[in-house]
């Protein structure tokens, strides 16, 4: 029997809505929060899988101990316990690590993601495992007390704490920011954020249920964890990485129009248009210019990572951010999700409706105060500053998806 005798079209919708109240309400756990013992996983997969070659002072590139001629075996040995070790990962092998980080993607998500499966069948959980999925795989609440900590740094006038809390949600180097720089990391990161931590989960949970969230909070995981550009990484974590672009190229065009509409439209499509391919990626950059040119924010520019300066392109259309700017970016990110869950119910009804027809409709109206009271909802919620306590989970789920500066494109 359908949940509250409502159609099955419009069960998907409400479980999203009580997942983002239990968000709001309680956040991550705060002990033993899955995404730790994941991570555990993931990186003793990849140090399985993702082994450099060992080379020696005079070592050959394969990483093997050639004896010069007329040396004994032990005289070789000798020369090998003595001369240092160094890791090796040479482009030649860049083929086969490429496998062996798609072979690692595959066991470390796609296990859970057939458990999880298992889980939300209708003789199992069926919709309450949807609803507890969703909560875990949702990071708004603690997007929200990250960034709003920094933001009362800056109106306390406390730089050093300011440049400490917005470390926890961006990979660039804080230590030398002024109060301009704290601010512009931190929108930057919850307009980002937001796609990662909210919007990515709700539309893949909108497609495929409890197993999608599980399966793009995942993915998100591991292009985070794998995804960066260095040596070890770059081939390894290259299937992480496109597969994390490919999870999200639909839900961050999405929520970009979901910014665009709850703030300055007509700036943030014109800066959509032409700031978003000089982004180097394919997603932050449509979700970034939007949100910078609904906001009437300037973002980007110089940073530096791993001490090394980048100069980004500038997104947005405006002055530069402030401290206060941060409670800003954080209620666009709420008006959209607004206006996600309201759409969302919406085109359930009107599924509902068109496969039922009249026979639905007293149930549709039942579905309608639904939206209603998610729309209703999500507006109060908006205007309530969440508590100012850091999450101190190891693998925060609203920080993970962002954090990085890696190929994938995270560039907070």
């Amino acid at each position: 029997m359908p949940l509250f005798a409502l159609p099955d079209v419009l069960l998907l919708p409400l479980a999203g809505l009580a997942a983002v109240l239990l968000d709001r309400l309680f956040g991550e756990p705060p002990r033993f929060h899955p995404l730790v013992g994941f991570g555990k996983l993931a990186d003793a997969l990849a140090g399985a899988l993702n082994r450099p070659r060992q080379n020696t002072q005079g070592g050959n590139a394969g990483g093997t101990i050639t004896a010069q001629a007329g040396a004994t075996p032990a005289a070789a040995l000798a020369v090998a316990k003595a001369a240092p070790l160094a890791e090796s990962y040479p482009p030649s092998t860049d083929v086969i690590r490429r496998g062996a980080g798609l072979l690692a993607w595959a066991l470390a998500v796609l296990p859970w993601v057939a458990l999880a499966a298992w889980l939300c069948a209708p003789a199992r959980l069926g919709w309450i495992g949807d609803v507890l999925l969703l909560t875990l795989a949702l990071g708004g609440r603690s997007l929200a007390e990250h960034a709003v900590q920094v933001g009362a740094d800056l109106v306390a006038g406390d730089l050093a704490a300011a440049r400490r809390h917005v470390s926890f949600l961006v990979s660039r180097n804080t230590a030398e920011l002024d109060e301009e720089g704290v601010a512009r990391a931190c929108v930057e990161s919850t307009l980002e954020n937001g796609a990662d931590a909210i919007f990515g989960a709700l539309f893949w949970f909108a497609l495929l249920g409890g197993p999608g969230a599980v399966l793009y909070r995942l993915a998100n995981t591991l292009d985070a964890m794998w995804g960066y550009r260095t040596p070890r990484l770059a081939a390894f974590g290259w299937a992480a990485a496109r597969l994390d672009d490919l999870l999200n190229y639909v839900p961050a065009r999405l929520t970009a129009v979901a910014y665009a509409l709850c703030g300055a439209t007509r700036t943030a499509f014109a800066c959509w248009r032409s700031q978003a391919p000089q982004w180097d990626s394919p997603n932050a950059g449509p979700v970034m210019a939007a949100g910078a040119g609904a906001l009437g924010l300037s973002l980007g520019g110089a940073a530096t990572y791993h001490g090394q300066i980048e100069t980004r392109p500038t997104l947005g259309a405006g002055r530069a951010p402030r401290g206060a700017d941060i409670a800003s970016a954080l209620r666009l990110v709420r008006r959209a999700l607004a206006l996600w869950l309201s759409l969302w119910f919406v085109l359930a009804l009107a599924v509902a409706f068109v496969a039922g027809g009249p026979a639905v409709a007293p149930a549709a109206a039942a579905g309608s105060s639904s939206a209603s009271l998610s729309a209703s909802v999500s507006s109060v919620a908006s205007e309530s500053a969440p508590a100012a306590s850091l999450s101190r989970t190891a693998f925060s789920v609203s920080a993970i998806g962002t954090a990085n500066h890696n190929r994938g494109g995270e560039h907070a």
